[in-house]
């Protein structure tokens, strides 16, 4: 062991799919270097008491969502009527305000065993839809805000172009999601470049076959081919788009990506809610990862998308927080289950294994960190530890920790070997009071 080499006990930790007591987790220089079970703490070892996770990663945010947390979900309404408030808030942030709520909901992400957290971005320019000096500058702001709240990001720079799928143009605050074209929104891109061992990363994002005209498509599928970036898009959310897609292109969101040829390992397609036999076939097999959000997806109304059945065709389940109603990814999880257990009126189609593993390891490839999301010798240094004896865990099997814990049963989080939270509490930043103040600043005039 060097001298800069952190020792961690774990009284249970999860290696190769269940809980295992007594581990000594060796750490240096932000990598796992040394696990071994049955192990005592030994001098100096931190104790880390309770079940320890690795690091979850957050597939699938839209940061500034959150300042609409606890502001829609009274009345009635769809998906349409809310993104009008959201269009509201979109309007009113800049570069300041932004990084001080994205600071702010990246601590809470934090604070609930987030490490990673793959930004789905599209709020690039000025409200009138010119170019920031910084023509990055908002991205510039998620990524310092990533630091300060000491996670890891993925920067998915997101395509926007059109207003409908048949080509309308951009209006109102849309104009600011928008560049001239693909061939503009990739020299945009280009200038996102972060240094090597840096603690982000650009990917790109097709919003979504109604926001990206088909024959855009395919030069935003090449920037990422082009760099092995992730490639990340919302699909068949919403009934409405599966229709307007037939009604234009005579075929669904899938087939439509499928024939332009973007599918594929690197393509995470987000929701995937309303897709049909075909769809999934074309998922699995091209190997896709799909993102489920069920917590916004009940949130806005969306439906309940076929998660066992896409996975058994070959697609591989990840999971986001995407408009943040919560930011707790063991509810995300769960709710997989438990709304499949809706769909169909049977129990038992994820085990805990499964879900953590669309929660930890599956989010990170899909964000292109391949070397986090085990607790192994090798990955990177991320521990998640969830108590086992708060009103919520105590007496359960900790097998089962995805079915009893919260986001309030984290304890202490360690990012590429990092202590960002300790005891419940974010180190850096105090989440609750920075996400009132920032909140507060961009509502106040329609309080």
């Amino acid at each position: 062991m060097t001298a800069t080499a952190t020792v961690y006990h774990a009284e249970l930790a999860w290696l190769d799919d269940r809980p295992t007591p007594d581990v000594r987790i060796e750490v240096d220089r932000g990598r796992i270097t040394a696990v071994e079970p049955q192990q005592a703490p030994g001098p100096g070892a931190t104790r880390l008491s309770g079940l320890t996770v690795p690091g979850l990663a957050n597939t699938h945010s839209h940061a500034f969502h959150r300042a609409l947390r606890g502001r829609t979900q009274h009345g009635a309404g769809t998906f349409w009527t809310w993104r009008e408030q959201m269009y509201d808030v979109a309007g009113r942030l800049d570069p300041d305000t932004y990084l001080a709520l994205a600071t702010a909901v990246y601590a809470e992400m934090a604070m609930a065993g987030v490490t990673c957290v793959g930004e789905f971005h599209y709020l690039h320019h000025a409200p009138d839809g010119t170019s920031y000096d910084d023509p990055n500058a908002m991205g510039h702001a998620l990524v310092g805000a990533a630091a300060a709240a000491g996670i890891r990001l993925t920067l998915l720079d997101t395509c926007y172009l059109a207003a409908g799928v048949d080509g309308a143009p951009l209006a109102g605050v849309q104009r600011r999601f928008g560049d001239r074209d693909a061939q503009a929104w990739a020299r945009r891109v280009d200038r996102l470049t972060p240094e090597p061992d840096a603690h982000w990363r650009a990917g790109a994002a097709v919003h979504s076959v109604r926001a990206v005209p088909a024959d855009q498509i395919p030069a935003v599928a090449g920037w990422a081919a082009d760099r092995h970036a992730p490639l990340h898009l919302h699909l068949s959310e919403q009934r409405d788009e599966n229709q307007a897609c037939q009604a234009v292109h005579h075929r669904t969101p899938t087939e439509l990506l499928a024939d332009l040829e973007v599918l594929g390992p690197r393509t995470t397609a987000v929701h995937a809610t309303h897709v049909t036999d075909l769809d999934r076939t074309l998922l699995g097999d091209h190997g896709a990862g799909v993102c489920f959000c069920p917590t916004t997806e009940r949130d806005l109304a969306d439906g309940i998308g076929p998660a066992r059945a896409l996975v058994d065709a070959g697609a591989v389940l990840s999971l986001g927080t995407d408009s943040h109603a919560m930011i707790d990814m063991f509810e995300e999880a769960r709710a997989v289950e438990l709304n499949t257990r809706l769909w169909d009126e049977r129990r038992g189609h994820f085990s805990t294994a499964d879900l953590l593993a669309a929660a930890t390891a599956a989010g990170h490839r899909a964000l292109g960190w391949p070397d986090a999301g085990a607790i192994a010798p090798g990955r990177r240094a991320d521990l998640v530890t969830v108590a086992l004896d708060s009103v919520r865990t105590a007496g359960g099997d900790p097998a089962a920790v995805v079915f009893t814990a919260t986001a309030a049963d984290v304890t202490h989080v360690v990012v590429d070997g990092r202590v960002v939270v300790r005891d419940g509490r974010h180190v850096d930043v105090d989440a609750p009071r920075a996400l009132q103040a920032s909140i507060s600043d961009l509502t106040e005039e329609r309080a």
